[in-house]
């Protein structure tokens, strides 16, 4: 259960990840927003004045040692429990009752929980009152957007602060500190990195220090291994295979990147399309989610301005069906590529949302009674299909008769632009209404 295993002095069999955990600020590397000079967090750290808080950031961007550092600034007594393997009863029996048994001495209790989404609505509603009454100070980490996985009420009783993913120049430090320190990094093996080696590190390592470090690890045991004093490109290159870029398939990022591809369609750019739909192909994303939202596209920003997009994203729909990744990629890209330079119209989108308002609004009018199906002699005799006209018997097929609702007659929802084939459509209405007018 706990995460910082009393904070013992290194073990030179961890990780190395683990290992050049910063122990003090002052070793901690990026973040400048939240804990640079004078900012909140660090004066609240430094002077011991902490608040119920939540640390949002990706994998590897300091939360858990943003938690280590507080807990061993403080004079509190600082409890960590991970929201994976702890639940309410361990929290009660471990931190809730001995905060309360303390607080009449003075002593306050930090409750650091490590993935604190991964708690339901009904546990996070325990830890409510006891954060309103002070019983407690929590400190949470999380990956997920809290205005989703944290109770509203929870969180506005939290300081917010935001970790952003490392910046390149920030990986290119932590990698540098762990190749020099010869007590806790690499310094004792007499290695050397090159520039590009650790360049390529810091660009496939997303944001996160810990998958630099790991990487790092992996390309010092190799170079040793082949007795080689310099960690070249080749082997970082080696070392980082398979280690796929971030992304959660069921997490904000998620959400992201399916964001991005679309606007990228909308607004025409190829390129951008592309490079989403690569990013979430390499992440693991099924192929058909992706089909599935180009499929939507195509109706809903190309519509009838290209009506040939909506054919092709059910045919790379079905190419996803039929013989699956890697292969289906080349489908869905020809796609997205033809639906970013196709001309765009919202024209159907627009239509449909007007028309799902008017029948809000006006409830289940009737059909007129010319348009009304009569199958039967009686139906006739009352007036079903009385005075209707069959386009095709007139020049063009084109007819002017009542379709709408009484209510309705006169009334337009579909508006066509004069964008690609949309604009064939506008001239055909526009003569048509034209013509009925005059």
């Amino acid at each position: 259960m706990e995460l910082f295993e009393n904070l013992r002095s290194v073990d030179a069999g961890k990780p190395l990840a683990d290992r050049m955990r910063p122990q003090t600020l002052d070793e901690f590397v990026g973040q400048d927003a939240i804990i640079g000079p004078d900012k909140p967090l660090r004066l609240a750290i430094v002077r011991d004045k902490l608040f119920s808080m939540l640390f949002w950031g990706p994998p590897g961007s300091g939360k858990t040692t943003l938690a280590q550092i507080v807990a061993k600034s403080s004079n509190s007594r600082f409890l960590p429990f991970s929201a994976v393997s702890a639940g309410v009863k361990e929290i009660r029996e471990s931190a809730i009752q001995a905060s309360l048994d303390l607080k009449t001495t003075g002593t306050r209790t930090i409750l650091f929980l490590d993935e604190i989404h991964r708690f339901n609505k009904a546990q996070q509603d325990y830890l409510l009152p006891h954060v309103e009454n002070g019983a407690i100070t929590l400190i949470g980490a999380t990956t997920e957007n809290p205005s989703f996985e944290v109770n509203s009420a929870l969180l506005s009783r939290l300081g917010v602060f935001i970790l952003e993913p490392l910046s390149h120049n920030d990986l290119l430090k932590i990698i540098q500190n762990a190749m020099t320190n010869r007590e806790k990094g690499l310094g004792g093996l007499d290695l050397e990195i090159n520039e590009d080696a650790a360049n390529f590190i810091a660009s496939v390592s997303d944001g996160d220090a810990r998958k630099a470090l790991n990487i790092l690890e992996v390309s010092a045991s190799q170079a040793n291994l082949r007795k080689r004093p310099v960690i070249d490109l080749k082997t970082t290159q080696d070392s980082a295979q398979g280690r796929n870029i971030r992304y959660d398939r069921g997490g904000e990022e998620h959400f992201n990147l399916i964001s991005a591809l679309h606007k990228s369609l909308r607004d025409s750019d190829p390129d951008g399309g592309l490079y989403w739909m690569a990013r979430m192909l390499d992440g693991g994303e099924d192929p058909l989610y992706i089909a599935r939202r180009l499929v939507r596209f195509a109706s809903e920003d190309v519509g009838l301005a290209a009506p040939q997009g909506l054919n092709m994203a059910v045919a790379a729909f079905q190419a996803c069906q039929y013989i699956g990744m890697p292969e289906c990629a080349l489908a869905l890209a020809q796609t997205v590529v033809y639906l970013a330079c196709s001309p765009k119209s919202n024209s159907l989108e627009a239509a449909y949302i007007s028309l799902k308002d008017e029948i809000r609004h006006s409830g289940a009018l009737p059909v007129p009674m010319c348009i009304r199906n009569a199958p039967t002699k009686f139906m006739k005799e009352i007036g079903y299909g009385k005075g209707y006209k069959y386009a095709h018997d007139f020049p063009d097929a084109q007819v002017d008769q009542q379709h709408l609702p009484d209510k309705l007659v006169g009334k337009r929802f579909y508006f066509p632009t004069d964008r690609g084939f949309e604009a064939t459509i506008k001239d055909r209405l526009d003569r048509k209404i034209k013509d009925e007018k005059s």
